[in-house]
């Protein structure tokens, strides 16, 4: 069964997730205003065993008028069907969400608060570390003289409405700005800190006209159909379902519009001399991240799904960055952050054992030797595609 209710929100329920949704700004002036909504919810609960989900991820706004007829709803269902459970999903991203539906659990201990976001990224963490913050600034750097034509083949064009989704300490939306001049800029990611740094950059940097927003990539508050051109670039692979952020990057793109996403395969990293061990390394690479629920390898896997995420006229293509991109100096920083991160912190939360980390450690600075020998040669490969969304 699925109904909607149009007002400044929409209700819907979803009998096959069990999930009834309440999306927009509910602000009633009289608690008869929420009939229809009460409506659906009494006639949800008829088909509903165990537990009703009732996600308020995009219910951006409430008055109390509304959370008093909302919360009367859900303590008269749990009150009358002691079998009923009522699990109410916010976001971190709506913050008061949480602490305004978490006082029903006093009134009754069947209505739960679950946090969609709390714990949702896996490599969030990882990326949030202050350590790896100039590692983003000189890849970006690496990248971008690969990527300001591989955009252009790509069909960004000056004037365009732009979105960069999980933007991460901002260097790209920057370049992006001062390259493209774009009629619209948003710059959206999930860590505070990394937006406060980026409003930093653009502020030294002296660039403006880029709105930097709070946001989930998985549950995005941008309303559909608002973007020509759509980045979202290495974020596919730390996420454990980017099937959910693709379905985003799908709704908030115009018709005709393009999405562009890029992504690695770390195992394909490779340099000479002492290759071997090299390769070694970057197998071991794969499996740390998948260990941690990260798929490094995405990179080829990027035009499936990209068409299975609904687009079409999909282009891809694939670059190495190399020792020999400007100062091989770069590409061994790169290299040495990359071991801090991965045969650092995350070794020692996987509790790997001493001769494993000697041998991992090896492997990078046997790269690192590589990229600085001069004969030597280092690559790091990446793919980039982008898929159009359908007329």
């Amino acid at each position: 069964m699925a109904a909607a209710v149009q007002h400044k929100f929409d209700v819907r329920f979803d009998e096959n997730n069990q999930e009834f949704s309440i999306i927009g700004s509910m602000r009633p002036q009289r608690a008869e205003d929420l009939d229809l909504c009460a409506k659906l919810f009494e006639k949800s609960l008829q088909t509903v065993k165990g537990t009703l989900y009732v996600n308020v991820k995009r219910l951006v706004r409430l008055n109390n008028i509304a959370f008093r007829v909302l919360a009367g709803l859900m303590v008269k269902a749990c009150g009358e069907r002691p079998d009923l459970r009522i699990s109410v999903i916010t976001s971190s991203v709506v913050g008061w969400s949480t602490r305004k539906f978490a006082t029903l659990r006093n009134i009754n201990r069947n209505i739960v608060v679950e946090e969609y976001d709390n714990e949702f990224y896996p490599g969030q963490a990882f990326v949030e570390n202050s350590e790896i913050i100039s590692l983003l600034r000189t890849q970006t750097k690496m990248t971008w003289r690969h990527e300001r034509n591989i955009l252009d083949r790509h069909g960004i064009r000056e004037g365009m409405s732009v979105a960069d989704i999980c933007c991460g300490i901002g260097d790209f939306v920057v370049l992006l700005q001062k390259e493209f001049k774009p009629a619209r800029l948003v710059a959206l990611d999930h860590s505070k800190s990394s937006l406060a740094y980026a409003r930093n950059v653009a502020n030294d940097f002296g660039i403006q006209g880029i709105e930097y927003i709070y946001g989930d990539a998985s549950e995005m508050l941008l309303e559909e159909n608002q973007f020509d051109f759509v980045t979202c670039r290495h974020a596919l692979q730390i996420f454990d379902r980017p099937e959910l952020i693709l379905r985003e990057l799908f709704r908030i793109c115009k018709p005709g519009g393009r999405v562009y996403v890029t992504n690695e395969k770390n195992s394909h990293c490779l340099g000479e001399p002492r290759g071997e061990s090299i390769q070694w390394t970057y197998n071991e690479v794969a499996k740390i991240l998948a260990h941690f629920n990260q798929d490094i390898e995405i990179g080829p896997k990027s035009r499936r799904l990209l068409l299975d995420a609904g687009f079409d006229d999909v282009r891809m293509e694939s670059f190495m960055v190399t020792n020999l991109d400007g100062d091989p100096q770069d590409f061994a920083d790169i290299i040495e952050s990359w071991k801090n991160l991965f045969a650092g912190s995350m070794t020692a939360l996987r509790k790997d054992d001493p001769q494993f980390v000697e041998r991992f450690r090896r492997g990078f600075d046997d790269h690192i030797f590589a990229a600085l020998h001069p004969k030597g040669y280092a690559g790091w490969p990446i793919w980039a595609a982008s898929g159009r969304k359908p007329q």
